[in-house]
């Protein structure tokens, strides 16, 4: 069914709330207190060095759930805000915050309708945390834009949009595809009234490009994380068998011009 940006953001807001604790149950342990875990492939920030220094420079992170990414750099000198749009997940980020000893302020928004001046980042990121769940992803992309100073950077990470065309199986299931990749069609679950409760949205790599170039930046690079050969791990349907074969995860690094 569709589902557009109104629709999503309801649902997802819904969704993220009543899983926040599920969620954090499951995969606390992967994300850690203060670390940047880029994607389930195990791509660190402390290896990949995709935002660079961070010392001093102002950061906006997009989709912060429990914000381990945000406290990461605050530890290394940033001066950091983090949102997220659900109250569930940013309970998580206050009780983080309060382990560890590292404040971070935290705002609940959504990032179509960022709470925020014109060019007041230095630098802002996404660690899987927002973009699949945008429906308005290239508003979202222009409102980013925004909130960037000259020479900004933008860096985030979302499934890589292959992963459309097959099922959502770790196993031998999840290597067949099922589906057209050019679909469109947002994914949606509804619950027992067949109201929206989950929205997730697909784009090409055609369709992500364009949106960023669309909105001012400059796209720098595209990563496309190999699976580590010594990582055992899975989640969801990402896993040592599927990502032998195809990427489930694509990092866009993108800066506006100086």
């Amino acid at each position: 069914m569709p589902a557009d940006q109104g629709v999503s953001r309801a649902a997802n807001k819904r969704w993220w709330d009543a899983d926040a604790d599920a969620y954090h149950a499951e995969h606390g342990e992967f994300l850690g207190e203060a670390d940047l875990v880029w994607c389930p492939e195990n791509l660190r920030e402390s290896e990949a060095h995709l935002l660079g220094d961070v010392r001093g420079k102002r950061i906006l992170e997009v989709g912060c759930g429990s914000a381990p990414c945000a406290r990461y750099l605050a530890q290394r000198g940033a001066d950091v805000v983090a949102f997220d749009l659900s109250a569930g997940m940013l309970a998580h980020a206050r009780a983080g915050a309060d382990r560890t000893g590292i404040p971070v302020p935290l705002v609940q928004a959504d990032v179509c309708e960022l709470p925020f001046a014109d060019a007041c980042f230095d630098l802002a990121f996404s660690a899987f945390g927002a973009i699949p769940f945008v429906a308005d992803s290239a508003g979202a992309m222009r409102e980013v834009a925004r909130v960037l100073r000259p020479s900004g950077r933008w860096v985030f990470a979302a499934t890589h949009p292959m992963r459309w065309a097959f099922p959502d199986d770790p196993g031998p299931l999840g290597l067949t595809a099922i589906q057209s990749y050019f679909d469109r069609s947002p994914y949606v679950e509804v619950d027992e009234t067949g109201v929206p409760a989950y929205v997730e949205h697909h784009r090409t790599m055609g369709d992500r490009i364009r949106e960023i170039v669309a909105a001012g930046f400059v796209l720098e690079d595209v990563i496309e994380p190999e699976w580590p050969e010594d990582f055992t791990g899975t989640w969801g349907q990402w896993s040592p068998e599927r990502g032998e074969m195809f990427p489930g995860t694509a990092i866009f690094v993108c800066r506006l011009p100086g």
